[in-house]
């Protein structure tokens, strides 16, 4: 049955009801009224939808983000662009953003996380960056939820599908499972690219008369109103009522960004061939038409009849909101026309003039010969509506701690759970290595090392974010997002240098759930001052709810570190009789401190740097326990540790309240690690050493000096690397 939208033509006059339909509330119909100063009709309305949704607009988010750090002296771009740019040095610049799939991704699993890497992909390149590493924070429901398995399969090969084929390394991923997501997964995608520090191209049109025009892929009738579903809740059992996910096709985007790199190097004589350039994303044509327009104070007019379609007798309204993948909006020079068209039939792409840059402020759109749509650039791009939502303290949702029991099982049990065994299954799945730019992956470092081309210099990357944490302490568990970034990076030698974060959260017309919201950027804002981060580039993602039941807050954080020189940061592999030291100190309440993460990120990057130590991981989730059998596991062989004397034992071991890290030291360094530590007055305990066949825990002073618990290690790393195949090979829906 059709519904009442669906019944009407291009140019038909709108309702109330219409609107609701598409996502507008009653005040934003009579909003968009005032802005006409008439009734939209049907492709209007549709344009209003898409850029007034909470995904593309910011309506009820952007009052908050404001409040974040954005600038600092190696930021180039900040928020508000395609992607943040920040200087690594040597002239060279990286350009990274992790923005959300979600809801694609739960409707058709391959194919929405395809394309949400096909995107961010896209808005890296579309800055002039050639991406070299890809990441992903990816959020499952319990392990024997029915729809777990397919999920969880579908989203790692549409990853690595999509970015296998499309040639960049997916190095580092971040997986866990939790029943709040049972009825909405997360799929972040972050994308990381190199570019010239004075070539970074911007999303803008500009001077009256240069031809805009149309690069890529064949528009087609996938992803209608996308962005508008992103900016809703699901019910249960209703995904086959969703608008149809976008199609990908990482070949043609390969070519897609290939044209584009050769367009950005052409004829820089005469000032190049390109005034800007936008990927047509969440929106399509809409998003990309009004934002470039609104950004430059311009407008622009768009024959519509002239977009390349690979399906007939597309309506304007389809053509404006279509999400077909592998698109750009680009205004060139006046006169350049044929020099673009000739660099995109070398990559046999089409390249169409479809319309020009006008100095009226309005968008245009011609069909048929005739104006279907005419509105106002920036009352729908930079003037969207923007809400100060009622917000309410959530409820706490701690998990309390089982009682101990005896230690062995208990936190054996604690290690190989879904949530802290070893992603290598995944990992298998994505080519790590293409490019040849990968020194560490995250199965190798706490975070991913990616050396900058024809240079000593790499950047080091993590993805970071325990919901759990974030419904029990909204602004605790984001703070911890970032310091969670910043001890990974500086494990393997990096400076921290910038931030992006995917803010995922549920419905923000319920109080407490914009209650969360504004606390965890007020979280990401007191860390990221304190460890001076500054957040270039960002993603929020709204409505992660079905039935009302929302996620977990879940402010994904991206931190992106700068080894200057990557070769001291690369000893040799940890090995028997290396040293295991603990660093930091231990829980001294749920709040961490960050002036003592400041302090112990600068010492773990100091000692990688001197080549004091040969790994390391920070002691954060699942606590020390998780730390000491991640490293062991590395390592490949065992592992003894000696707990203090008087410590309590399920703190030592499962507390996630201390700021510490673990290292692993050669024989020989360990003194110059005591007399760093000792300068730094950051606290070291030597806990023990690699080597062996087990993976042992004691504690000094115990009667018998008997191991609280000894393992086998072929039998632990052989269980740890099933949890997650199991769950993937678990019985389909």
């Amino acid at each position: 049955m059709k519904t009442a939208v669906a019944r009407l033509k291009d140019t038909d006059l709108t309702a109330v009801e219409h609107a609701r339909e598409m996502g507008l509330d009653d005040a934003e119909f009579a909003r968009a009224q005032q802005v006409l100063g008439r009734v939209p009709n049907k492709v209007e309305l549709g344009c209003f939808a898409a850029m007034w949704s909470e995904h593309c607009s910011y309506k009820s988010s952007r009052t908050h983000l404001r409040r974040l750090p954005t600038t600092g002296p190696r930021v180039l771009v900040g928020p508000g662009e395609n992607a943040g740019v920040v200087d690594v040095g040597e002239g060279w610049a990286v350009a990274f953003k992790v923005e959300s799939h979600n809801h694609p991704s739960y409707i058709e699993p391959y194919q929405g996380a395809a394309t949400g890497v096909g995107g961010i992909l896209r808005d890296v390149f579309t800055m002039g960056a050639r991406p070299i590493a890809a990441m992903n924070l990816l959020r499952f429901g319990r392990p024997e939820h029915p729809k777990t398995p397919a999920l969880l399969s579908g989203v790692v090969k549409g990853i690595g599908g999509y970015g296998n084929c499309f040639g960049v390394p997916t190095v580092y991923s971040s997986t866990d499972f939790d029943a709040r997501y049972d009825g909405n997964i997360l799929v972040n995608a972050f994308a990381l690219g190199v570019l010239r520090s004075d070539a970074i191209w911007k999303g803008t049109a500009s001077g009256v008369g240069n031809p805009v025009m149309y690069v890529g892929a064949k528009t087609g009738r996938d992803g209608i109103h996308g962005a508008t579903m992103a900016s809703d809740s699901f019910s249960e059992g209703e995904e086959q009522d969703r608008p149809t996910v976008q199609v990908g096709d990482p070949f043609k985007e390969k070519l897609l960004m290939e044209a584009c790199m050769a367009l950005f190097a052409a004829a820089p004589e005469s000032g190049g061939l390109l005034v800007g350039i936008q990927d047509m994303g969440a929106a399509g044509l809409t998003s990309s038409s009004f934002e470039m327009a609104s950004r430059a104070g311009s407008g622009v007019r768009i024959d519509l009849d002239r977009v390349p379609t690979r399906e007939r007798g597309m309506s304007a309204y389809e053509l404006m909101l279509s999400e077909s993948q592998e698109r750009m909006l680009l205004v060139a020079k006046r006169g350049c026309e044929e020099a673009v068209r000739a660099i995109f039939a070398t990559w046999d792409l089409d390249c169409v003039v479809i319309g020009a840059v006008t100095d009226d402020g309005m968008v245009r759109l011609v069909k048929g010969g005739a104006e279907v749509g005419v509105l106002p650039a920036r009352a729908l791009a930079d003037d969207a509506p923007r809400y100060q939502r009622p917000t309410a303290a959530a409820p706490a949702e701690g998990e309390p701690r089982a009682p101990l029991g005896r230690v062995g099982p208990t936190v054996r049990a604690h290690v190989t759970s879904p949530s802290l065994a070893p992603k290598s299954w995944i990992y298998r799945q994505y080519d790590r290595e293409v490019g040849a730019g990968t020194l560490l992956d995250g199965t190798r470092a706490p975070a991913a090392l990616v050396r900058i081309p024809g240079t000593h210099r790499a950047v080091a990357m993590a993805l970071c974010c325990v919901g759990r944490w974030c419904s029990a302490d909204p602004r605790e568990g984001a703070r911890r997002a970032v310091i969670e970034g910043v001890l990974r990076t500086s494990c393997v030698g990096a400076l921290p240098i910038g931030a992006t974060d995917c803010l995922n959260y549920g419905n923000p017309r319920v109080p407490e759930v914009m209650g969360s919201f504004v606390e965890g950027v007020e979280g990401i804002r007191e860390a990221c001052l304190a460890l001076d981060v500054p957040v270039v580039s960002g993603n929020v993602s709204l409505y992660n709810a079905t039935d009302d039941r929302a996620i977990h807050p879940t402010p994904a954080v991206g931190v992106v570190g700068l080894v200057e020189d990557f070769r001291p940061a690369l000893p040799r592999d940890a090995q028997t009789g290396d040293t295991v030291a603990l660093l930091g100190w231990p829980a001294q309440g749920t709040s961490l401190d960050l002036g003592r993460v400041r302090r112990l990120a600068e010492l773990v990057r100091e000692l990688r740097v001197a080549g004091a130590h040969v790994d390391a991981q920070p002691v954060l989730e699942g606590g020390l326990s998780a730390a000491l059998v991640e490293l062991a596991r590395r390592a490949g062989t065992g592992l003894f540790a000696n707990l203090p004397a008087g410590t309590d034992v399920t703190d030592a071991l499962l507390s996630e309240d201390g700021v510490g890290a673990v290292v692993v030291v050669p024989p020989d360094r360990l003194q110059l690690v005591h007399e760093r530590a000792q300068r730094a007055e950051v606290p070291l305990e030597v806990l023990g050493a690699l080597g062996g066949h087990q993976v042992a825990v004691a504690q000094q002073g115990t009667q018998g000096g008997a191991p609280l618990f000894e393992w086998d290690t072929e039998a632990l790393f052989a269980e740890l690397e099933a949890v997650v195949p199991r769950i993937a090979q678990g019985a389909r829906p």
